[in-house]
């Protein structure tokens, strides 16, 4: 059509001169070349055709719109676009039609219908046209300018949607790992032992009050504001409001109870709470003064500081109370097995295999003792632990009283092919007053004093621990004598009875100590248990003879030589400082002060896992040393066989106790 208008425009302007002619001549050239170009054109495209895959075969409305497409976004972005497809199919119509886009370039609301060719402009809100064509028709280029803003709409409209998208999927991203971690962080919550953490936790979901308790919180404070005014107000001689705050007092203290949370709380405490906030507010216009209020406030926080140290005072006596206290049932065992004792002939009072007892080749024990159960413990898991029973020998000593039970319970209980003998400490004749001088001081009169009146109670709960009876046994001294009860021994390894043995002792005896007399497992952490805890070393006596920063060692399972305690006198050091001390200048009462003193270098250490301590006082214990110790050692107030003992730590022991035994059974011992 428009080589139509060009040859009407020529022949209009050459109409007057050769018109005619001219006309005819084009008009022929035209009618002959015209054929050739399109024959040749069809066969230019059939070949494009044939030589390109089947998909590329476009009618001439898919090339129309493709021009249209190309003509609404500039080349950079066309080729952004081919660069990101370049692993797909060709791009064609069909493509957007299926969505075969990337999310960034779909638009909302887009129709998928093959039939409708007008989806993308319904799409996109906009009526779009392509440049210079309308309806099949070419347009002036009048149009283009309006048809410019139009993309320029669209592209904006375009990234602005991408931008929107990509807000909310990094807002979703974030919502859905804060999500996770509080999930996490609840879950974690839930596997905490709330009995230690408290009935509340901030990380449950039903814990969302920010201020939980609060009406509990408020209580307690209007208690002590009303203790302050009442105070004031008594001062001050203002009687009504006087009487009016310690009604008030005694409502909320009422409503308070013994609550600790808001559930416990009584229905009526908002009430109260709310009449007691009207009565303190009245009295803050009467009453305050910020003198007044301080001196007050003063004057309670000093009586409560009493109070709780008075407190505190009383808890560490009755736990030491607690501490020396034997159980029902372990006083009925003994009584019950004395009673067999004294029962049995004579005859059958003795152990088998005497003659190993003396055995210097054998493996010794020496254990001191007045518990039953106890020392029934530390033999049973020491023969259940060893390799060969038969060459272990156990000493045991107790006190008269209970005697007969120790020996019955063995008779009744032998340990296998261990050999066992008991002894009474109250048979040693040698060991005397005129011996010993922790026997000497014990009989004296400022030591009956100190243990048996009353006017000592006030001098602190520091010096209530040493008032525990076993400080008036020589049980607990008898550790200083080892060469004299058993001379005819070279080694000898000392047991405590609140340890529990849980492997083979023998390697102990194989130990180089190096010309020292005891083998012991050293307690110094970087300052606890070292020699300036237990010793007073403001005395002359102690800061010029030891190093306050000395490791200290442990007692219950010791490795002694005999013979260099024979060689190195190591009774006689002992004697020596224990006369110095008399006056309890040096240590307050005790073995292992004295004993830190008579071994000064002349200790030799042990590796650590040959012996655990801290069953007895400390709940932290870590599981892995407990479980690779050779030795486990309850030393502290909490014993395994109390009732305050820590549950946690129980089993290691019970584990050696058959509760099912006759007399257990009948003195209603359980574990």
């Amino acid at each position: 059509m428009a080589l139509r208008r060009d040859l009407s425009g020529i022949g209009a302007s050459r109409s007057k001169a050769t018109g005619s002619r001219l006309s005819v001549a084009i008009l022929v050239l035209f009618s002959v070349l015209n054929p050739l170009v399109f024959f040749f054109g069809r066969a230019l495209y059939v070949s494009d055709q044939t030589s390109s895959s089947p998909k590329q075969n476009l009618d001439w409305r898919e090339r129309l719109a493709l021009q249209s497409f190309r003509s609404l976004l500039s080349r950079e972005i066309i080729d952004v676009v081919t660069t990101s497809i370049a692993d797909l199919e060709s791009l064609s119509l069909d493509s957007f039609r299926q969505n075969n886009v990337s999310a960034s370039w779909k638009v909302t609301g887009l129709e998928t219908s093959v039939d409708n060719d007008t989806t993308y402009q319904k799409a996109t809100g906009i009526k779009q046209e392509t440049p210079g064509i309308k309806d099949g028709k070419v347009l002036d280029d009048g149009h283009s300018q309006s048809l410019d803003l139009s993309v320029e709409v669209l592209r904006r409209q375009l990234r602005e949607e991408r931008h929107e998208k990509r807000a909310a999927y990094l807002l979703q991203q974030d919502d859905e790992a804060s999500v996770k971690l509080e999930n996490a962080a609840i879950e974690h919550s839930k596997s905490v032992d709330s009995a230690v953490l408290g009935k509340y936790n901030i990380w449950r979901k039903e814990n969302e009050n920010e201020n939980p308790d609060s009406t509990v919180h408020l209580l307690r404070d209007q208690i002590i504001m009303a203790k302050v005014y009442i105070s004031i107000a008594n001062m001050k001689n203002n009687s009504d409001l006087l009487k009016e705050l310690q009604t008030r007092l005694k409502e909320s203290q009422r409503a308070l109870g013994e609550a600790t949370v808001d559930a416990d709380l009584h229905q009526s405490a908002p009430k109260k709470t709310k009449a007691m906030g009207l009565v303190l507010s009245k009295a803050k216009g009467i009453l305050y003064d910020c003198k007044s209020v301080t001196g007050s406030l003063r004057a309670m926080l000093q009586t409560a500081d009493e109070e709780v140290r008075g407190l505190k005072k009383q808890s560490t006596f009755l736990s030491q109370i607690a501490a020396k206290t034997i159980p029902n049932a372990i006083h009925c065992l003994s009584m019950r097995l004395t009673i067999e004792y004294n029962l049995l002939p004579a005859g059958q009072r003795k152990f088998p295999r005497s003659e190993n007892l003396e055995n210097p080749n054998l493996y010794h024990y020496a254990l001191f003792s007045d518990n039953v159960l106890a020392a029934s413990v530390v033999v049973n898991s020491t023969v259940m632990n060893a390799k060969d029973p038969s060459k272990h020998v156990f000493h045991l000593v107790t006190d008269k009283l209970n005697f007969g039970a120790m020996n019955m319970w063995f008779l009744l209980n032998p340990p296998g092919k261990a050999t066992i003998h008991v002894e009474n400490v109250d048979e040693f004749k040698w060991l005397n007053s005129s011996y010993c001088p922790v026997l000497r001081q014990l009989e004296s009169a400022k030591m009956i004093d100190y243990y048996f009146k009353q006017t000592n109670l006030a001098s602190g709960s520091s010096s209530l621990k040493y008032r525990n009876p076993k400080y008036l046994s020589m049980l607990n001294h008898l550790r200083f004598y080892l060469p004299e009860v058993y001379p005819k021994l070279d080694k000898i390894l000392f047991l405590d009875d609140d340890i529990v043995v849980q492997k083979d002792l023998t390697g102990l005896w194989s130990v180089n100590l190096h010309g020292k007399v005891n083998g012991a497992v050293e307690t110094c952490g970087e300052s606890f248990h070292r020699f300036d805890k237990y010793l007073n070393f403001s005395n002359p006596n102690i800061s010029k003879n030891f190093d306050p920063n000395a490791c200290g060692w442990a007692y219950g399972m010791n490795m002694f030589d005999l013979k260099e305690w024979k060689k190195k006198d190591i009774t006689g050091i002992y004697h020596k400082w224990q006369n110095l001390n008399e006056e309890r200048t040096l240590w307050k009462l005790g073995t292992l002060p004295p004993g830190l003193i008579t071994f000064y270098g002349l200790t030799h250490p042990l590796e650590k896992s040959w012996h655990v301590l801290g069953l007895g006082y400390s709940p932290s214990i870590d599981k892995r040393k407990i479980k690779n110790a050779a030795v486990i050692h309850y030393n502290g107030n909490m014993k395994p066989w109390l009732e305050i003992a820590m549950t946690k730590y129980q089993p290691y022991w019970t584990k050696y106790i058959k509760y099912d035994h006759p007399y257990l059974r009948s003195c209603k011992q359980t574990g």
